[in-house]
C-alpha cells in the first residue's frame, strides 16, 4: 500500500461565488462577485454600482450548485472523495454584512449542504471568506481598509462556528489572503484608481491578519477540535539564470509575495523584512497596541495553499513574460505552457511543499491545483482530457515524493474546480478545470447538464488505490 497516511483527504474544491448561483434566493444579499461581469475586465469594477440591466453577470446563476448540490456531491461520492472544499457565502448569512442577527434560511442551506457531504462520506473543508464579501460593506465602509470590518467578520465567524460545530472540522480564514496586495479590488476592496490605494491595501491586509488571528482563537474556543488554517496563493519563482541578481530577485518575490503572509499567520508577528518594506515605501499602517498580542495568540493550525504554475525572475526587462494565477512572471525556457500562458511545473509543487515545511514544520493542505483548458465535448457529452490527467498525475507524483521521500506532512489534496465553474478572474466558463463537464458557455447558454470526463474515472482509480494507481 501507499505510504500516504490512511487519513489522507482526497477530494476536490469549488467556491460559493463561482458555483452556487441563486444570487437573490434564500434572503441572500449582493456580494462583490455579484457585480462582476464576464470578460477579462470583470474584476476591475466600480463598487458604487449595483446590478445593471442588460449586463451579463455569470455568477448570478453560476453552475446552479445551489439547486444541484445533491447531484454534484453524488458524482463526487462516485469518485470516492474523502473531503469537499467550498466556501460559505457571507451574504447568505448576513446580506449586508453588518447585521447583528443572521439569515436563518442561509444557515439552513449550509446545514443541508454539509449534512449531504457527511452522508456521502466527505469531510467539509470550508473557506470562510472567498472573494465575496458583502457589496454593502464595500460601498458603505470602504472594505477591509476600515477596521470595523474585523468585528463584522468575527460576528460571521461566531455564527458559523457555533452552527456547524461537529460538522466542519477544517476551516480557512481567507482565500489566497496575499491577493489583498495583488488583486485588492476583490480581496481587500481597494480601488486602484485611488491615489492612496497601496496604503489602503496594506491597511486592509493588516485588518485581515488581525481578523484571522481572532477567528482562530474564537474557533478553538467554540470547538477545540477545529483545525483552522490560512490560505495563500504560492508565488514560486526561479532565477532565470545563475546571475546573483536574478537569484536575489527571485527570492525577494517569493518572500514578499508568499512567505510574508505565512510568516505572519504561522509565527504570529511581522518579520523584519516586512517592516523594512513598509518603511521604504513610506507607508504608515495603523496598528493598535493589542493587535500584536492578538496575532501572537492566533497562529494557524495548518497552511492551505493554491499551486498551479511557476515562473522565473530576472533583472533583464527585455525577456518574454508569461501568465499565472493572478501574478505573471518571466517565461522559463525549460517548462511547457498551458493555453492560458501558465507554465506547467509539477516539480515546483514538491519545491514549495519543502520550502513551507522546512520553514514552519506544521501540516500543509494542497487545496487548489489543476489545469484550466479549453475542453472539447463530443456528441456523447464526453471530454477526452488526457492533458488534464497528465498534469494532475505529475503533480500527485511530486506530492507523494514530498511525503514519502522528504517527510512533508500533508493533510490532503483537493484539485481546483472539480466541477466546471465560473472563472473568478475573467468570468469565463471556457477555462475549465473539472472532472465533471457542465454544459454552459461564456455567454450563459447551455442546459447545465453534468457529464463525466475521462479524468473522472482516472481520479476515481487514484483515490481507490490511495494514490498508488496513477
Amino acid at each position: 500500500m501507499s505510504q500516504l497516511s490512511k487519513d489522507f483527504l482526497w477530494g476536490g474544491a469549488i467556491a460559493a461565488n463561482q458555483a452556487e448561483g441563486a444570487y437573490q434566493e434564500g434572503g441572500k444579499g449582493l456580494s462583490l462577485m455579484d457585480i462582476a461581469t464576464a470578460g477579462k475586465k470583470g474584476v476591475s469594477r466600480q463598487f458604487t454600482k449595483g446590478v445593471e440591466k442588460d449586463v451579463y453577470y455569470p455568477n448570478h446563476e453560476g453552475i446552479d450548485f445551489y439547486h444541484r448540490y445533491q447531484e454534484d456531491l453524488a458524482l463526487c461520492e462516485e469518485m470516492g472523495f474523502k473531503c469537499f472544499r467550498t466556501s460559505i457565502a457571507w451574504t447568505r448569512i448576513f446580506p449586508h454584512g453588518d447585521e447583528s442577527e443572521p439569515n436563518e434560511e442561509g444557515l439552513k442551506f449550509y446545514d443541508h449542504l454539509f449534512d449531504e457531504m457527511i452522508k456521502r462520506g466527505m469531510q467539509p473543508v470550508v473557506t470562510i471568506s472567498h472573494y465575496e464579501m458583502p457589496l454593502y460593506l464595500a460601498q458603505n465602509y470602504g472594505g477591509w481598509a476600515n477596521r470595523k470590518l474585523i468585528d463584522f467578520y468575527l460576528n460571521f465567524c461566531k455564527i458559523i462556528f457555533e452552527r456547524y460545530k461537529g460538522k466542519v472540522k477544517y476551516w480557512m480564514t481567507f482565500n489566497e489572503i496575499n491577493s489583498v496586495i495583488f488583486m485588492p479590488e476583490v480581496a481587500g476592496v481597494v480601488d486602484r484608481s485611488q491615489a492612496d490605494f497601496k496604503q489602503r491595501s496594506y491597511q486592509a491586509a493588516h485588518h485581515q491578519f488581525v481578523a484571522s488571528a481572532k477567528a482562530v482563537q474564537l474557533g478553538h474556543q467554540i470547538d477545540p477540535e477545529n483545525k483552522i488554517g490560512c490560505m495563500v496563493l504560492t508565488l514560486v519563482k526561479y532565477p532565470l539564470v545563475a546571475k546573483p541578481e536574478d537569484v536575489l530577485l527571485a527570492e525577494e518575490k517569493m518572500r514578499y509575495g508568499t512567505f510574508a503572509f505565512t510568516d505572519i499567520q504561522v509565527r504570529g508577528h511581522y518579520p523584519h523584512y516586512v517592516k523594512k518594506l513598509v518603511e521604504r515605501q513610506g507607508i504608515h499602517v495603523q496598528i493598535e497596541p493589542e493587535d500584536y498580542e492578538t496575532m501572537k495568540n492566533g497562529c494557524v493550525d495548518y497552511i492551505g495553499f493554491s499551486y498551479y504554475s511557476s515562473s522565473a525572475a530576472t533583472t533583464d526587462e527585455t525577456v518574454e513574460k508569461t501568465g499565472g494565477n493572478i501574478v505573471s512572471g518571466v517565461k522559463n525556457p525549460y517548462l511547457p505552457t498551458s493555453e492560458w500562458g501558465w507554465q506547467i511545473d509539477a516539480k515546483g509543487l514538491r519545491y514549495i511543499l519543502n520550502r513551507f515545511y522546512e520553514r514552519y514544520e506544521i501540516p500543509l493542505f494542497i487545496v487548489e491545483n489543476g489545469l484550466g483548458a479549453y475542453d472539447q465535448v463530443d456528441e456523447n457529452d464526453y471530454v477526452e482530457d488526457d492533458y488534464r490527467i497528465a498534469y494532475l498525475k505529475a503533480h500527485i507524483e511530486e506530492m507523494k515524493n514530498a511525503i514519502i521521500e522528504d517527510g512533508v506532512d500533508i493533510i490532503g489534496y483537493t484539485p481546483w474546480g472539480c466541477i466546471d465553474l465560473v472563472s473568478a478572474g475573467t468570468g469565463e466558463m471556457s477555462k475549465r478545470y473539472g472532472f465533471i463537464y457542465v454544459d454552459r458557455d461564456d455567454l450563459g447558454n447551455g442546459t447545465l447538464k453534468r457529464s463525466r470526463k475521462k479524468s473522472f474515472d482516472w481520479y476515481k482509480q487514484v483515490i481507490a488505490s490511495h494514490g498508488e494507481n496513477l
